[in-house]
């Protein structure tokens, strides 16, 4: 089977538990105005990839990766869920750790099929309320935490990820939201919050694509620490993990 891959990282440190190989599949339904890879939301035919090359691939990495595992990320490789199946079978035969790297409004039979093989769900949450979401990222929220429902009901290791940027989402409120939205989760093992980056303008200059948020500063270490003892604060009160 051939799936649309834009590329592999090798040795990645924070894409899940380890050192992990990162696949990096073609295709997203999303634009997110602070997404990093807009060289990913387009299918290009020239990076048609066979499942059992990029297998192949990755084995080469095995010696590096054995404790850690492999991140299936994009873009949005719940796209290509039956390729990302395949993949995966393979890979758990060798016996490699899955994670599966999704924004979460992608479902269906394929993709139930995939959360079948995958060990751990890191889960994009972008927005904290259902407008700023569809403003921020044209996608619902709803079907995020439909998702997550579907995490729960599994037990699925389950970790959230939130990316914080100066002066849309950096406030206590919006963080104290995201905590009383996660709560009650059992499935839930850590919430990482995620500080802003402009490093991607690069990238949508050479692409001929405004950066939505061009001039925008970077989140600082601090605010962030600030922020997510926030988190942990409403841990301690709360059934999130």
């Amino acid at each position: 089977m051939k799936g649309y891959i834009h590329s592999l990282q090798s040795l990645g440190t924070v894409d899940g538990p380890g050192v992990r190989a990162v696949v990096f599949a073609e295709g997203c339904p999303l634009r997110c105005v602070y997404c990093h890879n807009p060289d990913t939301w387009v299918c290009r035919e020239d990076d048609l990839t066979e499942s059992g090359e990029l297998f192949e691939r990755i084995l080469r990495l095995y010696p590096y990766i054995k404790k850690g595992g492999v991140t299936f990320s994009g873009g949005e490789p719940c796209l290509q869920a039956e390729f990302f199946c395949e993949l995966a079978g393979e890979l758990r035969e060798r016996g490699l750790h899955i994670a599966l790297d999704t924004c979460g409004e992608v479902s269906g039979q394929a993709v139930e099929a995939l959360l079948d093989l995958t060990d751990l769900v890191l889960l994009d949450i972008k927005m904290t309320d259902p407008d700023s979401h569809f403003r921020n990222t044209g996608g619902d929220l709803s079907k995020v935490f439909r998702f997550l429902d579907g995490l729960e009901a599994r037990k699925k290791p389950t970790w959230i990820r939130h990316v914080v940027v100066p002066g849309l989402n950096d406030s206590e409120d919006d963080i104290l939201r995201l905590g009383e939205l996660l709560s009650g989760y059992t499935c839930i093992e850590r919430v990482e919050l995620l500080p802003y980056r402009s490093f991607c303008e690069a990238k949508y200059e050479n692409l001929g694509i405004p950066y939505p948020l061009k001039g925008r500063p970077q989140m600082s270490p601090e605010r962030i620490a600030e922020l997510q003892s926030l988190i942990k604060q409403y841990e301690s009160r709360s059934d999130l993990n």
